[in-house]
């Protein structure tokens, strides 16, 4: 018997289903890029230029390249760190300008790398100069102040950066955990759950009040999901049990669901006090003869 075809996107289909979860929702591009990379060769090339000029030349050469590697590592430290500021909506300036401090051994380098070539004090000056420059316009200066830190205490934002520490070094650990099972399903299914926790962190960044209610699901939650990863992977590295997989992925289902619930609760109770402030501020306003139309 002929059946009318139904579904999704028929005529008589509900449209309104939510689209499901791309498995590239909330993946980042890597912050340091080729630009950065390059920046590990010219060190590289003014060692090897200076091994055959003599004691001196070699002691002034090495000098140089370790300016530039230092510089090098200090900009890429520098891009990851300004990444995480970009991210977060709420966040500290860097307690060290990498980037500035990259440019300036960048200069130095360059300026010992010209004194080689051209012995004095003008050129090694302007080459450095115009490296240090050319650097900062380049790659840009560090974040220099707090982003939206405005009415936040500041030590309850220490407490919340130490458990978000604590947080992360668990996910990392589960990665590793999960890597070492060979299988990239469970690898996939693992940042998937990643992502789901780093929700709930910037939650709880964003308004350290929350800190109490999610301290439990941020350390001993993922502390048991990472021990677990663990004893996982040890499993079906051996094994390749199908039930442990299954078992496992199951697991990482009922957190994912755990701390996307624990998420919605607290974005839940941040717009109750937020109705709630808006209700003592009318009413202030209207024992002071100001009437705000509703």
């Amino acid at each position: 018997m002929a059946r009318r075809f139904g579904g999704k996107y028929s005529p008589d289909g509900d449209q309104s289903e939510p689209k499901p979860r791309s498995a590239y929702q909330g993946a980042r591009v890597h912050p340091v890029g080729a630009r950065s990379n390059v920046l590990f060769l010219p060190p590289v090339i003014l060692a090897f230029m200076s091994i055959t000029g003599g004691a001196a030349t070699l002691a002034i050469g090495l000098i140089g390249a370790g300016s530039l590697l230092l510089g090098a590592w200090l900009l890429r430290e520098g891009l990851i760190a300004e990444a995480e500021y970009d991210e977060r909506k709420v966040a500290r300036r860097p307690g060290i300008p990498r980037k500035i401090f990259a440019a300036v051994l960048c200069g130095i380098g360059a300026g010992i790398a010209a004194w080689k070539v051209e012995p004095g004090l003008i050129a090694p000056l302007i080459y450095g100069g115009a490296a240090g420059v050319l650097h900062l316009g380049a790659f840009g200066l560090d974040p220099l102040k707090d982003k939206g830190m405005e009415g936040i205490d500041t030590f309850q934002q220490d407490r919340v950066a130490k458990v978000v520490d604590e947080a992360e070094a668990h996910l990392d650990g589960m990665y590793d955990a999960v890597r070492r099972a060979g299988d990239r399903q469970v690898e996939a299914r693992v940042e998937r759950f990643q992502i789901k926790v780093r929700e709930l962190i910037r939650t709880v960044e964003e308004d350290p009040r929350d800190l109490t209610a999610a301290r439990k699901f941020l350390g001993v939650y993922l502390m048991g999901a990472r021990d677990a990863a663990v004893k996982f992977s040890d499993v079906y590295a051996r094994t390749q049990d199908r039930n442990a997989k299954a078992s496992f992925m199951m697991l990482l289902t009922d957190l994912e669901e755990s701390f996307g619930l624990k998420t919605q609760k607290l974005l839940l109770d941040n717009n109750s006090d937020l109705t709630v402030e808006i209700e003592v501020l009318r009413d202030r306003l209207q024992r002071e003869g100001v009437h705000l139309k509703r």
